[in-house]
């Protein structure tokens, strides 16, 4: 079943086997916010056997630029269209989320990005990755990184 992520009232509805589910649940509400303020999206979520085509293609993605394969279990997705720019997540019970930005325009922008939950270690697959800490009301410290998409998918 499909969930509209609520900023105002945070819930870890989804998210509950995930170690630090409520800081993971504060990471959803605070990218729910981004989207709401900036583009008047409603970020929703459906649980990781509803999205299984949203969480290969990030697989794929991952894997073939990077050669990326997450050990977390995923558990929700989102996948969505805002502008001319194309949109997915995976919210991992490890705390890790990862999305991807990928501009539809041949000349556009895209990359995957990482962040992670407050109280989670980086992931040994990720451990290449320098990150930035950045504070969040909803989500407390946030560490994020990325990397720009070299190919077409």
């Amino acid at each position: 079943m499909s969930y509209a992520v609520d900023f105002t009232d945070v819930s870890t509805v989804g998210l509950e086997s995930s170690p630090v589910a409520d800081a993971l649940a504060g990471l959803r509400a605070n990218e729910a916010r981004y989207f709401k303020n900036k583009y008047d999206h409603v970020f929703t979520v459906e649980p990781a056997d509803k999205a299984k085509s949203t969480i290969e293609w990030i697989r794929n993605i991952l894997e073939k630029e990077r050669g990326i394969v997450i050990a977390s279990p995923p558990l929700e997705a989102a996948a969505f269209q805002v502008e001319n720019i194309k949109l997915a997540y995976v919210f991992y019970e490890s705390g890790l989320s990862i999305n991807v930005m990928y501009t539809v325009d041949d000349d556009g922008k895209r990359a995957v990005g990482f962040k992670l939950s407050d109280g989670m270690e980086i992931p040994e697959e990720l451990s290449k990755f320098k990150f930035a800490r950045q504070k969040s009301k909803l989500a407390g410290t946030i560490r994020g990184s990325y990397f720009v998409i070299k190919n077409e998918y």
